[in-house]
């Protein structure tokens, strides 16, 4: 008798461990499980005068029709004069092996270091070392180099495959940017060659002339003309507020643009009139004391007060909701947006396209501004209402360059500073006034 569907269903807690059986060693082991009725099924068979079981699965999961295929290919192999039970056991060790080959093979390709793997070891050992822990050196291999060359074991990686990277960074506007990634891959190779990862460093003889382009020393400073025009511009340019006077901040204090981004309110004292530019946002990691000026001091009670954080001048959120500052590159990008016609390349924000040229001062300006540029022409205008070379110099923060005289000339300028910033703000405050127009332009040339 052939055993059923209707069978098995008609099944109860009472029949568990009871055999159900049919004609060709097909035997079910009855079960009473939390949910419902099963029947272990096995082929039963005699093998050199011994009783044996092969599993064939367990109805209702399996079906009774793959029940018996399953049985029915077991008899083949068994009118063969081969042991079901030893070809299923071959079988899943066969498996076994293939599976445990295939991770080998795959162990192998993992254990072979990847170009990004040795990346990530330069950048434990000597890229964290930088000032900004190199986070904007991995950023931009992230971006480009990575889904090119990513996945590569180095050694395997060619002159070739780099060159084709840095040729995409340059092909949209960005040579000085394939600039750095040069040099940055360079000393990345030079590390690897040190310590015999790879033979040669592809790209030794390979110079900024032959990818980005040789880069001038910029010299742009803003005439007087130009600052007279700058405060309509900035209101008219479709800017935040903080961002208007964080440019105007660093116009009179002649700081850079990361220590306005990475100031801390902590570093401010308006009754002081002082801000503390600690070593750790200086480019030179020295700390730096700078006076503010009246003109200074208004700009920055502004940002204090536009500031919705306790900690930051320039907030912003982290996409896990922390609070740090704005990007570094932020206010660079907003003044180069809306400068396009000296540029190849679309604005990064859609939102300044409307504006793509509110930022040109003069119809006749024959070249962009950027905030680094606002620093050399509060250098300059310093130095045109007197003041001396040294105490720009401490203005700016430069390092003295010279070891003897850092070692004997230890006055710091502390006054002098004081003087030539407040000199500074006193010709902003006529430059950038509404009737600016009438003041007496210095910048003859303008």
């Amino acid at each position: 008798m052939k055993i059923s569907v209707k069978q098995l269903e008609a099944l109860r807690p009472e029949n568990a461990g009871e055999s159900v059986r049919e004609v060709g060693g097909l035997v079910g082991l009855v079960r009473a499980t939390n949910s419902g009725m099963s029947a272990t099924f096995y082929f039963e068979f005699k093998r050199e005068g011994k009783k044996q079981r092969l599993p064939l699965g367990s109805w209702p999961r399996e079906t009774l029709a793959n029940i018996r295929k399953a049985r029915d290919e077991a008899r083949v192999l068994l009118d063969k004069g081969i042991n079901p039970v030893d070809a299923r056991k071959a079988e899943r060790l066969e498996n076994q092996v293939a599976v445990e080959t295939r991770i080998g093979k795959a162990q192998a390709v993992l254990d072979r270091p990847t170009f990004e793997t040795r990346f990530g070891e330069w950048e434990c050992a000597a890229l964290s070392k930088r000032k900004d822990k190199g986070v904007e050196t991995r950023r931009a291999f992230e971006k480009d180099f990575f889904a090119a060359v990513g996945a590569k074991a180095l050694p395997d990686v060619t002159r070739a495959d780099l060159m084709a990277v840095l040729d995409a960074i340059v092909a949209r506007g960005a040579n000085r940017l394939a600039n750095r990634c040069l040099g940055d891959l360079k000393q990345f190779l030079t590390w690897c060659v040190d310590r015999e990862i790879v033979t040669t460093n592809v790209l030794q003889t390979i110079t900024k002339a032959k990818v980005g382009g040789k880069e001038e020393e910029s010299d742009r400073v803003l005439s007087d003309k130009e600052l007279c025009a700058l405060p309509f511009a900035l209101k008219n340019a479709n800017l935040k507020d903080a961002t208007q006077h964080a440019i105007l901040l660093i116009l009179g204090t002649a700081v850079r643009v990361g220590e306005v981004i990475r100031a801390k309110k902590s570093h401010i004292d308006l009754e002081a009139r002082t801000w503390v530019i600690p070593s750790g946002n200086s480019k030179n990691s020295d700390a730096h004391t700078v006076s503010l000026s009246d003109f200074a001091a208004y700009h920055m009670r502004r940002l204090m007060d536009l500031s919705d954080s306790e900690e930051w001048l320039l907030p912003a959120r982290k996409r896990d909701g922390t609070e740090t500052h704005v990007d570094l590159k932020s206010i660079s990008k907003q003044v180069g947006d809306r400068q396009l016609k000296f540029f190849e390349r679309p604005a990064h924000a859609k939102r300044s396209i409307k504006f793509a040229n509110a930022l040109v001062l003069v119809p006749d300006a024959e070249q962009s501004w950027s905030p680094h540029d606002l620093r050399r022409t509060a250098a300059t205008l310093m130095q045109k209402v007197g003041a001396l070379p040294p105490v720009i110099d401490a203005c700016l923060n430069h390092r003295e360059q010279n070891r003897i005289k850092r070692i004997y000339q230890r006055h710091d300028y502390a006054a002098e500073q004081r003087e030539a910033w407040r000199l500074l703000g006193d010709r902003l405050e006529l430059l950038l006034r509404p009737d600016a127009g009438n003041v007496h332009i210095l910048d003859t040339a303008a």
